[in-house]
């Protein structure tokens, strides 16, 4: 059965190979010879001695030349499809092939290699032209010299530093790194030894392997609170500034927190507090109590090491849960209290009694159903509690930059008669931009902060309406 269908496709191989040549024949495109040629020849081994009638140099002789294509033209896809003549005349025979057979084929070749040429010239000018925009940024960052000022420190190790890369005004890479002796800054613009870093003031600007220029200075607690290691989600700069507003944290407080969670709510209420106060964070999950610690001394690592001082060892984590903590809370009283945990109407029975009078607590909940079931739970409850407000705080970033042309100058304000005049200003007008002659944009940033949670105030009032 295998035998037959074998043959039945060579016959019908051969009939549209001679149905093929008289079209072609009939349309002048083949030349009126003899069509001595048979399939065969067009897939026969050169090492095939079992050949019918076809000689040594017919077979060793290739059928057709196919048009030559580079593997960059067709991963570019600008390879052009190839016509229905085209397609035909390559299962001819290329004695066969009429001059405008191969006036068509070397027409396609010649295009194929201008655009392979010009692709090879834009990828050098555009390798060229970023290259030359990296050293104008380095030219226009790096300070010729630096004298530094009276109680600088230069970098030194075991410090927490931020790298930064910009580029055309957007941020194009940033991260936190401990700078560590033997190391280095791994990232897709190059590398950078830590042993470079080290000994040079912050705010330097230093070149990684691939010649790209990176910023290197030291991280506010806001930036260490958002780029430091997390398990859950933290509660973000905008929110705890706002929790600190409310419960009005000073210098010498006592303050209680459920819900350590990666530490960036003990680490602002320990610098709110100062050395005079302290903080009691309690968390009841362990990893997450873990986690906390260590991002606390981290901080207070780097910071003595940044500033010569120790930091405020004023924060106390406790591992457990604040329902089941009255042994703990006994005998302390508190001028406020921020929660961040699920279910805190549970909560405040057993930390109310330890509030002072008139102080505020705050609580900070991921949704506003969480807030709903607060709301119920301190009706239906007897705690002398008030609620104040219950605020969400959101931050709108904008874009302001001056406007530009698209060779990189700036665009320049023109007056009506200069918008009458159509010339164009000379070179030495375009150089001189005095104050408020250049237009700028200003509109939102296109990268929003998204909701983060909402804030609800409650006061302690010992005499309940």
């Amino acid at each position: 059965m295998t035998f037959g269908l074998n043959l039945g496709l060579l016959v019908v191989t051969r009939k549209f190979s001679r149905v093929c040549f008289t079209c072609f024949e009939r349309h002048n495109v083949v030349q009126v010879k003899p069509f001595l040629c048979g399939l065969r020849s067009f897939v026969s081994d050169p090492d095939d001695s079992k050949g019918d009638s076809i000689s040594s140099d017919e077979t060793l002789t290739p059928a057709f030349n196919s048009p030559s294509f580079s593997h960059r033209a067709s991963l570019l896809g600008r390879r052009r499809p190839l016509s229905p003549l085209e397609r035909v005349s390559q299962l001819l025979p290329e004695d066969t092939l009429s001059q405008e057979v191969w006036d068509l084929r070397d027409k396609r070749n010649s295009e194929v290699e201008r655009l392979e040429s010009n692709t090879e010239n834009d990828v050098k000018q555009n390798r060229e032209k970023e290259r030359l925009e990296i050293d104008e940024a380095a030219s226009h960052e790096q300070p010729t010299a630096h004298a530094c000022v009276s109680g600088e420190k230069l970098i030194c190790f075991g410090e927490n530093l931020l790298a930064e890369y910009r580029r055309n005004r957007r941020m194009e890479f940033r991260k936190m790194f401990l700078l560590k002796e033997g190391l280095k800054i791994h990232s897709n613009w190059g590398l950078i030894a830590h042993d470079d870093i080290e000994g040079h003031p912050a705010g330097r600007i230093l070149h990684t392997s691939m010649g790209i220029p990176i910023l290197i200075r030291r991280p506010s607690l806001e930036e260490f609170t958002l780029f430091m290691k997390r398990g859950p989600a933290i509660t973000y700069p905008k929110d705890a500034s706002a929790m600190l507003n409310m419960m009005d944290v000073t210098e010498g407080d006592c303050v209680l927190e459920s819900g350590s969670g990666s530490g960036a709510m003990s680490l602002f209420l320990s610098r709110a507090v100062g050395c005079k106060g302290s903080v009691l964070s309690m968390e009841v999950r362990e990893d997450h109590h873990r986690r906390a610690v260590l991002n606390y001394q981290r901080w207070r690592s780097s910071w003595s090491i940044r500033q010569g001082e120790e930091w405020p060892d004023n924060v106390q984590f406790y591992h457990g849960d604040l329902i089941s903590a009255g042994s703990l809370l006994s005998g302390r009283g508190f001028n406020s209290v921020a929660l961040d945990m699920i279910n805190p109407h549970l909560a405040l029975p057993a930390v109310v009694p330890h509030l002072h009078s008139g102080s505020v607590c705050a609580v900070y909940q991921a949704n506003i159903t969480q807030v709903i079931d607060l709301m119920e739970g301190l009706r239906c409850s007897a705690l002398p509690l008030v609620c104040e407000r219950i605020i969400e705080v959101q931050y709108r970033d904008w874009l302001v930059a001056p406007s530009l042309k698209k060779d990189g100058t700036f665009n320049r304000r023109k007056s009506p008669c200069e918008e009458d005049d159509e010339s164009e200003p000379s070179e030495d007008t375009e150089d001189l931009t005095p104050f408020g002659d250049v237009p700028y944009i200003a509109r939102p940033h296109p990268e929003q902060t998204s909701h983060t949670g909402e804030i609800l105030k409650s006061i302690n009032n010992a005499l309940q309406y």
